[in-house]
């Protein structure tokens, strides 16, 4: 089983008299209540899908993080992960050694933060740095400039994890997915990480894959995402649709990714990929514009920046595509690898174009998709077209 990133799989739930103790401190303690990310951010510690990290980035941690991609114990790491003061509090009243209750959005105590800084942000230095812009159009920069001017930083205690009404029997922890890994037998295990819905040419790269390695890893992210994106649920059934008819079911395995989309292209894929090799997988699969939105990346820098890693930062590999398209010369799904086509014979429909032809009732071809995921999509976005009618 290939070895978690910084050598050992993080727990950070604590049990038994240390849990009692700390339940018994919180009511005294002050308190702040997470935003989405944060929750993911907490969760993913907690289980370990984030080690070596065991709580929100110190201000050494997090300064190496920003300007060398590399923690303060020269660990890489590609993006903060970080707990924001929140509107109304004062950084004077957050001192180191401090105990702080973190509590979910429904006010449920999660857990308890033992702060070792609190620190003002450079957010337009962090924004050039790790998203590679600070235009107010992107996500991620939108997200920064939404919370408050301070972070906080140090171990957490996990003493609940946030609960979910949705994709429960899907939500496995990387202690699970290892455990299923071996008992599978799956040596070689390729990763896909998605935030959309999986289409022809998701499907021909996760194939592809599976020509090499005992099994995929289906692990869509759903956390938090942009408006616009498609809904987790209409997502979750597509997967399922299409795994249940198109795939071995012996050698595909669909589990949920609780993380929050940061959509910081290239940085934002070597996070993928640590993550999944905490999961336990052995590759990832790094297509075109991973983990990106608009054009603020090139088509391959999520594949490039792993270059600039040395030969020990990571052990998980990536399993690089090109861009696949539908191709009317050979009546498959090809890239510029396996097909002769010229541009004109090659179908290619970006997400965006497909969720804009969804709105407006149009149902994508079927070079695009397949029948049983364009019903699926095609329901799903009935009453936006309705009202566009």
């Amino acid at each position: 089983m290939i070895t978690p990133h910084g050598g050992k799989l993080v727990d950070r739930i604590v049990s038994g008299a240390e849990r009692d103790a700390l339940l018994a401190e919180a009511p005294k303690l002050r308190s702040i209540t997470l935003n989405s990310r944060e929750t993911s951010d907490l969760e993913m510690i907690a289980v370990g899908a984030m080690s070596p990290l065991e709580g929100f980035m110190t201000k050494r941690d997090y300064d190496g993080v920003v300007e060398n991609m590399r923690l303060a114990n020269g660990v890489v790491f590609p993006l903060p992960v970080v707990l924001a003061l929140k509107e109304g509090d004062n950084a004077d009243d957050f001192r180191p050694e401090q105990d702080i209750a973190l509590k979910g959005a429904d006010g449920s105590l999660l857990a308890i933060l033992h702060l070792t800084d609190c620190w003002e942000i450079n957010k337009a230095h962090e924004a050039l740095q790790t998203l590679r812009t600070d235009d107010v159009a992107h996500p991620g920069v939108q997200y920064l400039n939404s919370i408050g001017s301070h972070y906080l930083g140090g171990r957490i205690s996990v003493l609940d994890l946030p609960k979910y009404d949705k994709f429960n029997e899907y939500r496995l922890t990387p202690a699970q997915t290892r455990a299923l890994f071996q008992e599978k037998g799956w040596n070689m295990v390729a990763a896909f990480q998605t935030r959309n819905p999986i289409h022809r040419a998701h499907e021909y790269l996760t194939k592809c894959a599976l020509e090499l390695a005992d099994g995929v890893l289906i692990h869509p992210l759903v956390g938090e995402t942009k408006s616009d994106d498609i809904p987790a649920e209409v997502r979750m059934d597509c997967y399922r649709t299409l795994l249940s008819k198109y795939y071995p079911g012996d050698r595909t395995q669909l589990s949920v990714y609780p993380q929050a989309m940061r959509y910081g292209g290239p940085r934002e894929a070597i996070l993928h990929a640590i993550c999944r090799q905490n999961y336990g997988c052995t590759h990832i699969i790094i297509g075109r514009d991973h983990a990106g939105v608009g054009d603020y990346y090139g088509t391959f820098d999520a594949q490039k920046i792993f270059d600039e890693l040395g030969e020990d930062d990571l052990a998980i590999e990536t399993l690089r595509f090109e861009h696949a398209f539908w191709c009317r010369l050979t009546g498959a799904m090809a890239s510029v690898k396996t097909s002769p086509a010229g541009p004109e014979d090659r179908v290619f429909l970006s997400g965006t174009k497909v969720r804009e032809m969804l709105s407006r009732g149009e149902r994508p071809p079927v070079e695009f998709t397949r029948p049983e995921v364009a019903d699926i999509l095609i329901q799903s976005y009935a009453p936006a077209a309705k009202a566009n009618a």
